[in-house]
């Protein structure tokens, strides 16, 4: 395989490989009594993975499509954005784990086909809102059952989804200003490195 294919295909390999594996560490667990206080913050934390996992694929799926138009620097953020939110799905692996409970590794949506940026862009930052919204939920959820761990999970998550959403409103508020100027300054690193410079 050559050329933009082998690319992507080294940048998921390359992306999967900076995350070590649930397997590699050797997590501690609390004793099955224990364990089974803790079914709501487990249902809870499995949920917030479910959407991390829709996350990873939609934000791949929309850095594959702007790679391919061309818009290298959205195509970059679509890419560290996935791999932030691969981050999240280990935390919440672990934690999971360690509260005895069973990792479900099931993304919560399909991907959606949008190739439009305007599109990519909307639909990012409304995953990025609805998750702030039921990450503070699961929050105060995990609260009322007493797992003060999995409660700062979900908050200190609050931060990172709300960051990511700001982000992605700046951006649409870029290409509603300057319409095609903003799709053509997404390209120019591309455009400089044909031109051999």
């Amino acid at each position: 395989m050559r050329g933009p294919a082998m690319g992507r295909f080294v940048i998921l390999r390359v992306a999967t490989d900076l995350l070590p594996t649930v397997a590699e560490h050797s997590l501690p667990t609390l004793p099955q009594g224990e364990a089974r206080m803790y079914e709501k913050s487990v249902e809870l934390l499995n949920r917030g993975l479910a959407d991390e996992m829709w996350a990873v694929h939609q934000y791949l799926y929309f850095h594959f499509h702007c790679d391919d138009q061309g818009y290298d620097l959205l195509a970059d953020l679509f890419k560290r954005t996935a791999i932030a939110e691969m981050a999240h799905v280990e935390e919440f692996a672990e934690r999971i784990l360690f509260l005895g409970g069973k990792v479900e590794m099931k993304a919560s949506h399909d991907v959606d086909d949008i190739q439009e940026v305007r599109g990519m862009l909307q639909k990012a930052m409304e995953m990025e809102r609805a998750a702030v919204k039921d990450y503070n939920t699961f929050a105060n959820d995990c609260s009322a059952e007493a797992d003060a761990a999995s409660r700062k999970i979900f908050e200190d998550l609050v931060g990172d989804e709300e960051g990511h959403a700001d982000g992605f409103e700046v951006l649409l508020d870029q290409l509603d200003r300057l319409g095609d100027q903003f799709l053509a300054l997404q390209s120019i690193d591309r455009t400089k490195n044909l031109a051999g410079g």
